[in-house]
């Protein structure tokens, strides 16, 4: 009687594991259930599977979800050509800067947690960061450092009004000089942080917007007020809660299989391998955890990330932020004539759409980020939808996303 006992409750606990973890995926519906066309979204599929075609870019995954169920789900083309290796839905990929809006969450922990505030100074948290300042001209055309007028904050980071660069986009004294530091050439955060110390802003912080290495300092800061690496903190605060099953700084070798290969176009046409930064980037565990472009991730990953914003910060029960932090997040934080593009602003952590798009790519009042590697995804709270467009192409490619992502919001019925 015992063991009949013993083995019920086995089997029970078995069942409602099994239906925990159904409850976790979220659902694939027919389009029309969600009022999208079935018919547009095959064409836009059609679109991207002719880009294959035509050797734009290797291999596409298309994701589309709408009212919390997924719409469209599809991968075409190659994850390596050379061993003719299909793209398949849940393919690894490099997201390069979809990382940013990940270490803003976890930056946003920290401020629901009192840990942190945004109008702090950065050297708060950071003191090697004390005295930074600006890069100028006399009167004569030399160089000199002038004063900051106020110091570069939290919320600079945030939104890239910190003065910081990449020092690769442009070529101004300043960019030179990161280039001179080898400031993307670093063995870990803190030899990034020093290097930055010596260098001055690129402009006085809170008065333009400037792309730069702000969210990788920001990764920083995560790490010295949590006290955990940048990997830990992830795990145990994001990607555990959120079920982020294939996310991280690197691909385990029980993975690799599912490991894309990057691709860049040839100059007489067609595609080749553009290799990664040394030969086993990406797989193995990295000394440098970059908090602005170190993860890689699948679309079933990104897409409970995603849906985890447009639930106003939970999902599937589990609350990652306080609604009001998210809307915080995705409303534009820029100062008043300070513009991150055309029609777009910046919130923290994410580009915010201000006005409408001719384009048709972005919604007004969505938000979303880009990576290098021709990633993208998007979330527009008005169509209740989350996109998630994954490709491994380098340069970035506007094309991909300008090209499907509109047919993707032509397709929404009601």
């Amino acid at each position: 009687m015992k063991l009949e006992r013993k083995w019920a409750f086995s089997f029970v606990a078995v069942c409602f594991l099994v239906a925990s973890l159904w409850a976790a995926e979220i659902r694939s519906v027919r389009p029309e259930t969600v009022g999208m066309s079935p018919a547009r979204l095959e064409a836009m599929q059609a679109r991207a599977e002719q880009m294959v075609t035509d050797k734009k870019v290797a291999g596409v995954i298309t994701l589309v979800a709408r009212k919390g169920m997924i719409a469209h789900f599809e991968a075409c083309g190659y994850r390596d050509i050379e061993a003719d290796k299909p793209m398949e839905p849940d393919t690894i990929v490099r997201i390069y800067s979809m990382t940013k809006p990940i270490t803003s969450v976890a930056v946003m922990i920290l401020l629901e947690q009192g840990k942190v505030q945004l109008d702090e100074p950065v050297e708060t948290y950071i003191p090697q960061l004390a005295g930074l300042k600006v890069y100028a001209e006399n009167d004569q055309g030399q160089p000199e450092s002038v004063e900051t007028k106020r110091k570069v904050t939290v919320r600079d980071l945030l939104r890239h009004t910190s003065g910081l660069t990449y020092g690769i986009f442009g070529d101004a004294p300043v960019d030179k000089m990161y280039r001179q530091k080898n400031i993307l050439g670093n063995r870990d955060i803190d030899e990034m942080i020093d290097r930055l110390a010596e260098i001055p802003l690129l402009h006085q912080p809170g008065t333009k917007w400037h792309y730069s290495v702000s969210t990788d300092v920001l990764g920083c800061l995560v790490e010295r007020v949590s006290g955990q690496n940048l990997d830990a903190f992830f795990r145990a605060n994001i990607f555990e809660p959120l079920d982020m099953k294939d996310t991280g700084f690197y691909v385990p070798a029980q993975k690799r299989e599912r490991f894309s290969q990057c691709y860049s176009p040839k100059p007489e046409g067609g595609l080749k391998p553009t290799g990664d930064l040394g030969a086993d980037a990406f797989l193995r565990p990295p000394t440098f955890l970059s908090g602005g472009g170190g993860l890689v991730s699948t679309a079933r990953d990104y897409l409970r990330f995603g849906q985890m914003l447009l639930n106003k910060g939970q999902l599937d029960g589990v609350r990652i932020l306080e609604a009001e932090t998210v809307e915080m997040m995705s409303r534009d934080q820029l100062p008043s004539g300070v513009s991150s593009g055309k029609g777009a602003g910046f919130g923290l952590g994410f580009s915010v759409q201000r006005q409408v798009d001719p384009l048709g790519m972005m919604r007004v009042a969505e938000y979303g980020w880009g990576g290098a590697a021709s990633t993208f995804f998007g979330i527009s709270p008005n169509d209740q939808t989350v996109v998630v467009i994954l490709t491994q192409y380098m340069p970035y490619s506007h094309e991909i996303a300008r090209t499907l992502k509109p047919m993707m919001y032509e397709a929404i019925l009601e």
